[in-house]
């Protein structure tokens, strides 16, 4: 799940960040109105955060801004207009939640995980490619039934592989939604997890259901490759 954290105190943006990726999430964040516009239109996000006092490009109007262009997209604001008429405003507008500033970080993170569990009853909470299924809610993944022992980014690649079935993906895609855009095209980091990754489906199928396709990428077809 990506997260995006649109917050102008800098201070306040990296903790919810640090306390969200500790929480499992991957997380962006942004200071100013105009460089999150970017950031949204570009990239494709779960749920963004979203202060309203920002420079730049107004909260509320970077709120219209994705409502109009019907971008699929939780937004919880977070803002320190309290008022009645101002949570009403943001809700109307198209907010799915609002939570007024000072806030425990402890409830934020479980408004968070109540808008990306929405976001999974939406979609498919459990995904199947051949023999390989995943619950993206318990983060689980079995081959033929059995349960895969995996790491947390072993998880996160399997889950984009079967979240496109049949499509290349390259890995500058996978560096920007597993690895939060936080390692170069250049890092061994992907070859190895994607390395061990495969190794320990071939363990459990018998056969290796991802491709590497030189050049291109990785694709996972639930089919035995000979």
């Amino acid at each position: 799940m990506r997260i995006l954290v649109i917050e102008d105190e800098k201070e306040l943006c990296q903790t919810i960040a640090e306390g969200l990726r500790i929480d499992g999430f991957e997380v962006d964040t942004c200071y100013d109105g105009e460089e999150a516009w970017e950031f949204i239109w570009v990239e494709k996000y779960d749920l963004v955060l979203l202060d309203l006092n920002l420079p730049g490009i107004d909260g509320m109007e970077i709120l219209h801004k994705i409502r109009k262009e019907n971008l699929e997209v939780n937004i919880l604001i977070l803002s320190a207009r309290g008022q009645v008429k101002d949570r009403v405003e943001g809700l109307d507008a198209g907010a799915n939640d609002y939570l007024c500033k000072p806030f425990a970080f402890e409830e934020l993170s479980s408004r968070v995980r109540c808008l990306t569990r929405r976001r999974f009853v939406q979609n498919n909470i459990v995904l199947v490619s051949g023999e390989l299924t995943l619950n993206t809610k318990t983060r689980v993944a079995y081959a033929k039934g059995s349960e895969l022992s995996l790491t947390r980014k072993e998880i996160g690649i399997l889950e984009y592989l079967m979240l496109h079935p049949e499509a290349v993906i390259s890995q500058e895609e996978l560096i920007q939604h597993v690895w939060d855009g936080s390692v170069d095209s250049f890092s061994n980091s992907i070859r190895v997890h994607m390395s061990a990754l495969r190794k320990k489906l071939r363990n459990a199928l018998g056969y290796d259901p991802i491709t590497n396709r030189v050049g291109q990428g990785y694709l996972i077809g639930g089919k035995k490759h000979e």
